[in-house]
C-alpha cells in the first residue's frame, strides 16, 4: 500500500536494513490521472509519474542511516525529463554508492534496459559514486570474459562467448551540479572531451528555435490514409519517417488533408463551404471524428486535426528528423510540406538550420549524444526527442569553419537530387569535428 503510511509497505515503526528491491513498473496512462497525480503529490513528483518513482523514494523514506539498498530499474530513469524529480530525491534521500547501467546487455526477460543502482541510508557519509555502463559495440574487442556481468570487470572492448562485444566504460556520477540532472558518466577523459567542445560552442539547436513534433489527427485514417481516391482542394504534401534520409528527404508520396490556414500569422480551420470535394469526403467521415469528443469540448470545429501546429510555418524552410534510429537522421525540407507526428522539426534562420543539419548528422553529435546523454535502446539505437536535441552544440556561425559547412551542405543537398555523394558526406563530417576543435574519432 503506497497511500498507507500507518500499516503499509512504508509504514513500519523501524527502518529496514537491507532493501533488494524491483520495483513495478506502472506508467501514468494505465495508473490513470487521478492516481497519478495522487501519487505525484505524496511523493514530490513531477512529470510523467512512474509506479517505481514513487517506490524508489517510498523505499528511501524507510532505510536505515545504515542500511543498504539495491534497485533494479529502467535506465530511462537517468535521462528523461520524467525521471528529474524522482533522482533529485534520489540525490537528497540516499548516498549512493554504485550506478550501472547495464544497456543492451538483455540480461533480464524483461524488454526494458535496466540500470542497478547500490544505495547506503542517507546517514552514511557521502562519496562520489562509481558509475558503470555497458553497451554493445561493433569495435574490435581488447578483452575477453565470461558473459556481460564478468566484462564489467574490464574497461574497453570486451568479447563475450555468444559473439557479442561490450564497450565498458568505469568512471563517476555527475549531474552537472543539479539534483535532477541528467545522469552520466565522468571521468578525465570524457570531462576535457566535453570542455573542448563547449569552448567551441557558440549556441545550441535551442537557439535556432523550437522544436515541435508533427501533426497529431486522431483519425489517421480519415486525414492520412494510404491512398486517396481522388484529389481535394486541402490536400498538402506530407513528410513522415519513410520520407527519412540524411541531408535530403527521400521524395514525397504521401498526402495529408490539411482543413486550416493562417489568418493573421495564427491557426485557423478553414471554412469548408469554400473547398466543396474537401468538405463531401469530411461529411462522409463525420461520425468518426465527431467521436473525437474532446475536439468539439475544446470549442473546436469537428472536421479539424486535433494538433495542426501553425500553418504558417510549413512553406518555409524546416529541418526534420527522426526519433529513434542507429545513426541520426536529419534533414533540410525545403518543399514546403506538413510535418506528420513521427518526426520532429524546426524551423529559424536558414544558414542556421544549414548549419545544423551538417551538425547533426555527423559523427561527431553521435559521440556527444553518448557521452551526454546516453539513452542508447537494444542495438544501438538513440533517442533523438527534444530535450537532447536541443542542447546539441553549434559553432559560431560567423566562423570560417561554420560557412564551409553551410556552403557544404547545401551542395550535398543539390547533389543527392542524382544520387548520394558519400565522400562529400564524409568530408563535411570532418569539417564539423574540426569546427568544435577536436580530431576526427572512430565512432
Amino acid at each position: 500500500m503506497l497511500d498507507d503510511f500507518t500499516d503499509g509497505l512504508f509504514g513500519s515503526p523501524e527502518r529496514y536494513h537491507i532493501i533488494i528491491a524491483n520495483p513495478p513498473y506502472v506508467r501514468t496512462q494505465i495508473m490513470g490521472a487521478d492516481r497519478a497525480q495522487q501519487l505525484a503529490q505524496q511523493f514530490g513528483l513531477t512529470g510523467r509519474v512512474d509506479l517505481y518513482h514513487a517506490f524508489l523514494l517510498g523505499m528511501a523514506t524507510v532505510l536505515a542511516p545504515e542500511g543498504a539498498a539495491g534497485f533494479i530499474v529502467s535506465n530511462r530513469f537517468m535521462t528523461t525529463k520524467g525521471g528529474a524529480s524522482a533522482r533529485a530525491e534520489m540525490m537528497t534521500g540516499l548516498r549512493l554508492r554504485e550506478v550501472y547501467d547495464l544497456g543492451d546487455t538483455k540480461l533480464f526477460d524483461a524488454a526494458v534496459l535496466p540500470a542497478v543502482l547500490i544505495a547506503r541510508g542517507a546517514g552514511v557519509e557521502a562519496a562520489a559514486p562509481s558509475f558503470l555502463t555497458i553497451y554493445q559495440t561493433k569495435d574490435e574487442p581488447a578483452h575477453t570474459a565470461a558473459d556481460p556481468i564478468e566484462a564489467l570487470g574490464k574497461q574497453g572492448a570486451v568479447a563475450v562467448p555468444d559473439g557479442r562485444t561490450f564497450l565498458v566504460q568505469h568512471g563517476t556520477l555527475d549531474t552537472g551540479g543539479d539534483p535532477a540532472g541528467v545522469w552520466r558518466l565522468a571521468s578525465a577523459g570524457v570531462e576535457s572531451w566535453l570542455a573542448t567542445v563547449e569552448r567551441h560552442t557558440w549556441g545550441t539547436f535551442r537557439d535556432i528555435g523550437k522544436i515541435r513534433v508533427g501533426i497529431k489527427t486522431c483519425a489517421d485514417k480519415v486525414f492520412l490514409p494510404k491512398k486517396w481516391e481522388r484529389e481535394l482542394e486541402l490536400h498538402r504534401p506530407l513528410t513522415t519517417h519513410h520520407n527519412a534520409r540524411r541531408f535530403r528527404p527521400e521524395p514525397h508520396n504521401r498526402l495529408v488533408l490539411y482543413p486550416h490556414h493562417a489568418v493573421d500569422g495564427k491557426k485557423q480551420a478553414v471554412d469548408l463551404s469554400q473547398y466543396p470535394a474537401s468538405l463531401t469526403y469530411l461529411e462522409q467521415h463525420r461520425r468518426t471524428l465527431e467521436d473525437r469528443s474532446y475536439v468539439i469540448e475544446a470549442g473546436r470545429q469537428w472536421y479539424e486535426i486535433w494538433v495542426p501546429q501553425n500553418p504558417a510555418d510549413w512553406p518555409g524552410p524546416k529541418l526534420v528528423f527522426r526519433d529513434i534510429s542507429e545513426q541520426p537522421t536529419f534533414w533540410m525540407d525545403l518543399e514546403g510540406t506538413v510535418v506528420n507526428g513521427d518526426c520532429y522539426w524546426l524551423t529559424g534562420d536558414e544558414d542556421l538550420l544549414w548549419l545544423a543539419v551538417g551538425v547533426a548528422n555527423s559523427t561527431f553529435i553521435e559521440r556527444f549524444y553518448d557521452l551526454r546523454f546516453n539513452n542508447k535502446l537494444y542495438a544501438g539505437r538513440r533517442r533523438f526527442i527534444t530535450q537532447y536535441v536541443e542542447q546539441f552544440p553549434l559553432p559560431d556561425p560567423a566562423s570560417s569553419g561554420a560557412r564551409e559547412i553551410v556552403t557544404a551542405c547545401r551542395d550535398l543537398y543539390a547533389r543527392m537530387a542524382d544520387g548520394p555523394d558519400p565522400a562529400l558526406e564524409q568530408r563535411i563530417d570532418r569539417m564539423v569535428w574540426a569546427a568544435f576543435g577536436l580530431p576526427v574519432e572512430e565512432v
